[in-house]
Formats: structure tokens, sequence, C-alpha cells
């Protein structure tokens, strides 16, 4: 068995490992390493591990669940930049917002009523606008959360025209039931950003295309990501104890 000291060790390696990584792919595809953003996915895990990644200078940390996030949040420090990255219901909202002040942005807005009661909440709240990202389901797939790509420009119109507490700033995509991801859902996510960057008069740099994952991130970073969320290839195999909301 794994010691947990050893476990905080592999896990600092493993970071800096991926993000010369990281680094060796944005050159690749003729990017600034530093405008790529490494969210370290750490659901399932002690808040020890990701005080090891802040302790090296990391600040950005994702969570798929509400529960998870908002008894994490106030055990790391202010500065942490909180990403959420998994489906999220409305009546999961107000435990969000209002658990974790220091939340940076939403990446699975995928409706518009998700989107109305996120912009309802930061204004009843007080909170400075949050950054949200439209969630696109570019493989097909049912069991997938996202909205259809045909219908990303009305629900990135949506959020940016008649959600005054929110700040439109990119797409985000799962990809494949098994979590990669092929070069046709990058391209696809890809061409969203050109449709709805072309609505809504915005420039294709502003616009962030948060895609790739532990088995595929330096391929995103090669066909145009700017944020990647990596979680298990950091952390190592998620650990379920018990069933997340």
């Amino acid at each position: 068995m794994t010691s947990p000291l050893a476990a905080e060790m592999g896990a600092v390696t493993a970071f800096r490992s991926v993000m010369h990584r990281v680094q060796q792919a944005a050159e690749r595809s003729g990017s600034r390493p530093d405008r790529v953003r490494v969210v370290a996915v750490s659901k399932t895990k002690p808040v020890s591990l990701i005080r090891q990644l802040y302790d090296v200078g990391h600040r950005c940390f994702g969570e798929n669940y509400v529960q998870e996030i908002i008894e994490k949040a106030p055990q790391l420090p202010e500065d942490v930049e909180w990403h959420f990255i998994g489906h999220l219901q409305s009546n999961k909202v107000k435990s969000l917002l209002g658990g974790v002040p220091n939340l940076a942005m939403v990446e699975s807005v995928d409706n518009q009523k998700i989107a109305n009661n996120l912009d309802r909440m930061v204004s009843t709240l007080g909170r400075n606008p949050l950054k949200v990202l439209v969630q696109v389901n570019t493989s097909g797939e049912e069991s997938k959360s996202g909205i259809d790509p045909s219908k990303c420009v009305e629900l990135a119109k949506h959020v940016k025209f008649s959600c005054p507490n929110l700040v439109f700033s990119g797409l985000m995509t799962i990809g494949m039931a098994d979590y990669t991801s092929t070069p046709l859902n990058f391209q696809t996510l890809s061409s969203c950003r050109t449709e709805v960057c072309k609505a809504l008069e915005m420039p294709e740099e502003q616009c962030e295309l948060s895609m790739g994952m532990s088995g595929d991130f330096e391929l995103a970073i090669e066909m145009g990501s700017t944020n990647v969320r990596i979680g298990s290839t950091i952390f190592g195999p998620r650990e379920y104890a018990k069933k997340q909301e």
C-alpha cells in the first residue's frame, strides 16, 4: 500500500511531468505555454494532495461534485481558483455559489435554465460576475451532458446578452464515453467557437476552448485547447468510497 507521503510526492512529480508535456504540446502547436491553463481535477482526492500542488505554486483546481467542492474549498487558501466541471443541477446552484466564494468558473453550462439560475444566484449573493463555459456534446452520445453543436450559438447568445451576472468565456467538451476524444471531437468544438465568435462579434482568442483530459490533453492542445482538465495523470486513479451527488 502506498504511504500518504509517497502519494503526495508522486502527485507533485506527476504534476511537474504534466506541466512539461503541456509546454511541449503548446510549442508544437505554435502557442505560448502560458496560454494553456491546467485544471488539476482532484475529485475523490484528499485536501492534503491538493495542498501539495498548491505548495509548489499551482492554483487552479477542478471538482465534479458540489458536495465535494464545498467541503474542500474552506480548507484551502482563498487564492485557489476553483473550476466546477461536473453536471450541475439547479437545486445545487445556491450551495455551490454560497459555499465557494473563490469559484472562478463553471465549465458545464448546457442549457438556459442552469444559466438563468446561476445568473440570479450571483446577483442574490452579491458576487462578482461569474465566468462560465458552454458545454457542447461533440460525441453525439446521449449519455453525455452538453448542448448539441447546432444550438451552441443560441445558448452562447443567451449567456452573453440575457445573463448580466455571467461572463461568457468559451466552450467545453468532454468527448467520448471513455473520456478520451478524437480529433473530430476537438475539431467540432473549434468549429463551434468560430460560429459563436462570428455571432457574438468576439475575437476567437477571447473565447476559450476547454478540451482535453488525462488521456488526450496533448492532442487537444495541439488542436487549440486553452484549458485542459487533468485528474488521474496527476493524482492517480480515483477512489470512490461512496456515491457522490
